[in-house]
């Protein structure tokens, strides 16, 4: 018996969406208990294929350590499925659900403290407007194609509309108007090109720091805001809360319906930092907070005299 060769036994490719199906499957193992969808992104090349996860975190938990188990978990699963190398795994953490979920057993191993280098900013895949300029691209290739093949095919006479666009471009030189414009359009749209391509992107996402080799995680924006809202909230005194999170800037606002206005403005203020610090950020943020009192609220003997009254300005600080 004979065992036929490599090339003539033929070879089995894993596309992208099969890795992503495995990836999604793998990242619902992971965090099955939150009730949440989940999603994910793979792009294969050979042996080898890159994977990112979206995935819903337990509110409150230890960010760090959930994270690297859903990226622990994904990246074991997805390879001992598929028999592709990868590589630690992209999780983005998109929301943050009022619940607990088990942990994964990749998630028990405590930090070891090393310090290790954070991970630069994800490039964003540009999906827009690839799928833009794509199909433009596409649409006018395929117009001026069949034109072509309709005359020299079929023998019949070219399209009106190329023969009006040929007399109109002999009328008109360098120096006309309507030819300046649309050169100084193309500029534009060309100088938008290059900077999505020598940018990042991903401005909805924050990263978080390494806490070891193979970390990469980011968490939007809006999962850091309802955290920092849900917190502010528990401070006695305070209520209609907003919080509007940047990337190197988060704004609370709020009001104090009773109590003390320099103690409500205090504990907002320390909870704020211990929130944002427990996220494990790779940046900084820094803070305003902004606090005046509401309708029904009335300066007690020793209150604080900082705080403007309902129609003054509100008191406004920030922190490094």
């Amino acid at each position: 018996m004979t065992v036929p060769a490599r090339a003539a036994r033929g070879t089995t490719v894993l596309s992208d969406r099969a890795v992503r199906k495995v990836a999604q499957g793998a990242a619902r193992e992971a965090v099955s208990g939150t009730g949440r969808e989940v999603s994910a992104s793979a792009i294969v090349a050979g042996r080898r294929a890159t994977v990112g996860v979206r995935v819903t975190l337990p509110f409150p938990a230890q960010l760090s350590a959930v994270t690297r188990g859903v990226q622990g978990h994904v990246t074991a699963r997805t390879h001992a499925l598929t028999g592709l190398h990868i590589p630690p795994v992209r999780v983005v953490v998109s929301r943050l659900a009022p619940h607990g979920i088990p942990l994964p057993q990749s998630a028990a191993d405590a930090d070891t403290g090393s310090q290790v280098r954070s991970p630069r900013r994800w490039w964003s895949q540009r999906r827009g407007p690839t799928s833009l300029v794509l199909a433009l691209t596409a649409a006018a290739t395929i117009v001026c194609t069949a034109d072509v093949l309709r005359v020299h095919v079929c023998g019949e006479w070219p399209g009106q509309w190329r023969l009006t666009a040929l007399r109109w471009l002999a009328g008109h030189g360098p120096g006309d108007p309507t030819v300046t414009s649309a050169a100084v359009g193309a500029m534009l749209v060309g100088a938008w090109l290059v900077v999505l391509a020598l940018t990042p992107g991903n401005r909805r996402q924050l990263m978080l720091a390494a806490s070891r080799d193979g970390w990469c995680a980011q968490i939007d924006r809006s999962a850091v805001a309802a955290l920092i809202r849900d917190a502010v909230g528990e401070v006695p005194g305070l209520h209609h809360i907003t919080v509007r999170c940047g990337r190197r800037t988060v704004k609370v606002r709020g009001e104090v319906a009773f109590g003390d206005c320099a103690s409500a403005r205090d504990q907002a203020r320390q909870t704020v930092t211990d929130t944002v610090a427990a996220c494990g950020l790779v940046r900084p943020v820094r803070l305003r907070l902004a606090l005046r009192p509401a309708d029904a609220w009335q300066a007690l003997a020793g209150a604080d005299k900082d705080i403007a009254p309902r129609n003054g300005p509100s008191t406004t600080q920030e922190d490094a």
